[in-house]
């Protein structure tokens, strides 16, 4: 696998990406991601996912969201919405290399926000093929209340009216640490050191305003309008991202999918216990999925029911 450093531009901020291709020259079917929640694009993490994409023919994008790593924009802003224009535009920045098939982009997102945001974008952006969320969040304010005791978050939700009301007479809010204040870390989050090689560069206090658009979060809307192939991947019994918003997101979705749940683990403890299980899951299906149409066909089998498209390729 060859890493090289890129750069593209989103609503004129610089993005900072890697690429990872095949040793063989391209055009690829390529792969776009956008790191989790508070991720970074040189996680370890991700390599071996990376690795598992690229020897099957993939080329993979990952890269950092505006404000964050080695991206410019607005440092420590935590925005669901810029973040999806900015894999949007990681799209389109694709489209313009010759090394990628314009028509075979697929998105690959774990991790919270980085699984909600891959159901986002397949649902926003009509040159995606296909998405995979692994360990997803569907609903932010139902994610945030259920870190909380009731009592907790009351005293939230009054800590946010507060803050609104004191951005608007004095310009100025509160700035809070965002896993420590506005996500509440588990036990085992603050055990584990699966990403301790970028927990160091995330920012450590941004405004507690970005937490409104955190508890507007909702992919479970855009699955709802989803026909794009989707593979969804939970944990049973997952105190970090519930069981329950993987499961939804699966239910909701109209187009081809499929639902992996990992038994008798932990949210973190997932990524390197069921690896060798989950990781051939994902490259199937982006492999199935992802790849050029050159004749399309819609089916409707009767009234009332959905229609199926079907994706056919030509010999070249």
């Amino acid at each position: 696998m060859q890493t090289t450093p890129v750069e593209f531009y989103s609503e004129g901020d610089r993005l900072a990406g890697l690429w990872r291709t095949p040793d063989e020259p391209g055009p690829y079917r390529a792969i776009v991601q956008g790191p989790g929640w508070l991720g970074l694009k040189d996680a370890k993490l991700y390599v071996r996912y990376h690795e598992a994409l690229v020897a099957a023919g993939f080329a993979v994008l990952v890269f950092d969201y505006r404000g964050f790593g080695d991206s410019g924009g607005d440092r420590g802003i935590l925005s669901p919405a810029r973040q999806l224009q900015d894999l949007v535009n990681a799209v389109s920045y694709l489209t313009t290399r010759d090394d990628v098939d314009p028509d075979a982009i697929g998105v690959f997102g774990t991790g919270g926000t980085g699984g909600g945001n891959a159901v986002l974008l397949a649902d926003a952006d009509p040159r995606v093929k296909a998405a995979v969320s692994q360990v997803p969040v569907a609903d932010g304010t139902d994610w945030l209340h259920r870190m909380r005791q009731e009592h907790e978050w009351l005293a939230f939700l009054a800590g946010l009216e507060e803050d609104r009301r004191l951005r608007v007479t004095t310009g100025e809010g509160r700035l809070v640490h965002p896993r420590e204040e506005i996500m509440v870390p588990t036990p085992e989050r603050r055990a584990t050191t699966i990403k301790a090689d970028v927990d160091d560069r995330i920012p450590s206090a941004i405004p507690l305003s970005c937490a409104e658009e955190i508890l507007a979060y909702r992919p479970i809307d855009a699955a709802a309008r989803l026909t794009t192939p989707l593979l969804v991947i939970g944990v049973e019994g997952d105190a970090t991202t519930p069981t329950d918003h993987a499961e939804r997101l699966y239910a909701a979705a109209r187009g081809p999918k499929q639902l992996v749940v990992q038994r008798h683990t932990t949210h973190y403890a997932a990524y390197d216990r069921y690896w060798e299980q989950t990781t051939p899951l994902i490259v199937d299906w982006l492999d199935r999925y992802v790849r050029p149409s050159h004749v399309d066909v819609r089916t409707t089998r009767s009234p009332g029911q959905d229609e199926h498209l079907e994706r056919m390729e030509a010999p070249q």
